[in-house]
C-alpha cells in the first residue's frame, strides 16, 4: 500500500489544489501574505501525512506526524477565515465549500489518528 491510497492524503491533495487556485484570485498584496500562509499550511497537511506514513513502523512517530498534520489543517482553517473576515476572499460560496472540506478533512484525520492509536495499544 502507498500513502496515495490513504483517503486523508487524497482529500489533502484536493484541498492543496483548490486552495492554490483560490489564492490566485486574491488581491495582489494578499497573495504574498495570507495567501502564501494558507498555501504553505495546506501543503504541510499533505506532506506531513506522507512523512508520517514513511514512519508508520514507529507508531509513536506515526501518531506524532498525524497530529502535526491535524494541527496544520486547523491552521489552514484559520487562514481561510482570516481571508474571508478581512474581505480579501469575497466569494462566500467558495469560502463555505473550502471551509466545509477542511473541516471534513480534520475529522477524518482525527479518526485516522484514533485508529493508529488504538492499533498501537492493541499491539502492546
Amino acid at each position: 500500500m502507498s500513502y496515495k491510497n490513504l483517503e486523508i492524503w487524497q482529500l489533502a491533495r484536493e484541498l492543496v489544489i483548490e486552495i492554490h487556485k483560490m489564492t490566485l484570485t486574491l488581491p495582489k498584496f494578499e497573495m504574498y501574505e495570507e495567501g502564501s500562509q494558507i498555501r504553505r499550511s495546506s501543503k504541510s497537511v499533505k506532506s506531513t501525512i506522507v512523512e508520517g506514513y514513511g514512519r508508520r513502523n514507529y507508531k509513536s512517530d506515526y501518531e506524532r506526524y498525524i497530529t502535526i498534520a491535524l494541527a496544520s489543517n486547523d491552521e489552514t482553517i484559520d487562514h481561510l477565515e482570516n481571508l474571508f473576515e478581512t474581505g480579501s476572499l469575497t466569494d462566500e460560496k467558495l469560502f463555505t465549500e473550502l471551509h466545509s472540506k477542511i473541516e471534513k478533512l480534520g475529522k477524518k484525520i482525527n479518526r485516522f489518528l484514533q485508529s493508529v492509536h488504538n492499533e498501537h495499544i492493541s499491539n502492546k
